[in-house]
């Protein structure tokens, strides 16, 4: 069954709270698709990805490059999933793929977007309906992630 985690930003943005997450996905060895809206957002995420952080480096590339099938980290702007990941990251309000396909989905919304908000609503209702078993984390005033249900 698949893993299907919530992840509401409350205190930072996308740009700040997924690098990290994506860091510990690649740390556990764990190949990684992330699904944005549009090519234009997928080319600006792999651009920040680049630089977020002087003292790291994260592995990582675009369903536009080189090489999608070898990347660990893998950025796509459709439901592709050219690198065989595993663990799936939904940003940006993207509609997701068969969440059946992977062993782990997580929805990333901003909590300030309506859309997205309602999107993830959405998204956990169709799925809870479905009978999939839902994990859903929010921002503490620290930026840490609290599990809240």
């Amino acid at each position: 069954m698949t893993e299907i985690l919530f992840y509401h930003l409350t205190e930072s943005k996308l740009e700040d709270a997924l690098p990290p997450l994506l860091d510990k996905s690649v740390e556990r060895g764990w190949r990684v698709v992330v699904q944005t809206v549009d090519a234009d957002r997928r080319d600006a995420l792999d651009t920040h990805l680049w630089v977020y952080r002087d003292e790291s480096f994260l592995p990582h590339g675009t369903d536009a490059g080189d090489f999608a099938a070898d990347q660990p980290v893998l950025l796509v702007a459709d439901d592709g999933n050219a690198n065989a990941a595993t663990v799936r990251f939904v940003i940006d309000g993207a509609s997701p793929p068969d969440v059946s396909a992977y062993e782990r989905i997580v929805f990333m919304f901003d909590g300030y977007d309506q859309e997205q908000l309602e999107g993830a609503r959405g998204h956990w209702k169709r799925l809870k309906g479905e009978g999939h078993t839902l994990t859903y984390w929010q921002q503490n005033r620290d930026g840490r992630w609290e599990k809240k249900a």
